[in-house]
């Protein structure tokens, strides 16, 4: 007896330091299974960057995310990845070289600051915030490590054993497979 080729993903968390491409790919795996897309960014940045509750992030993420619905989630928010981890089938995790998360993210925030464009409602890149310990690159030096580890120790974990993880340590890896879908 054959068996029947895998269901494709219907809940899909993508996982991966700043930089590495979540949202970009996210769109396009969206679009590919025609399920909504949630950008995390999106529901947790208040306007002049400020942060939401606890209560509040998580209400919005709820009712993004529903009960039964199709998705593809992109962030790495570990205070509701319970909601997201716990109702995902699949998890693709961009784990992609230092080097590259750092030269996307200086290429983008340069880019950003440059047109001055609008991110989650009122926010914009700030020219003085681009090198620094304020910095999305500082941030992209000091967690691309330790997120790599906590993914690794996470996803090994009994508790997450229902996802099918799906690790990519380059672009061609997660083209192939999002071809693939």
């Amino acid at each position: 007896m054959s068996e029947s080729p895998p269901s494709p993903p219907r809940r899909v968390a993508v996982v991966g330091t700043s930089g590495s491409g979540k949202t970009t790919f996210s769109r396009r795996l969206a679009a590919r299974l025609e399920v909504p897309h949630v950008e995390l960014d999106a529901l947790f940045w208040l306007p002049d960057w400020q942060e939401p509750d606890l209560t509040a992030f998580r209400e919005k993420a709820e009712a993004a995310i529903g009960d039964d619905g199709e998705w593809v989630v992109d962030g790495n928010y570990s205070r509701i990845s319970d909601l997201v981890l716990g109702r995902a089938d699949t998890v693709v995790w961009l784990d992609l070289p230092l080097r590259t998360c750092l030269w996307r993210t200086a290429r983008r925030t340069v880019r950003r600051a440059r047109s001055d464009e609008v991110l989650w409602g009122t926010n914009r890149e700030q020219w003085s915030r681009l090198v620094g310990r304020d910095s999305l690159a500082w941030w992209v030096l000091t967690t691309h490590g330790r997120r790599r580890r906590e993914n690794e120790e996470r996803f090994a974990d009994a508790a997450y054993a229902h996802l099918r993880v799906h690790r990519f340590r380059s672009n061609a890896q997660a083209e192939l497979w999002l071809a693939s879908v």
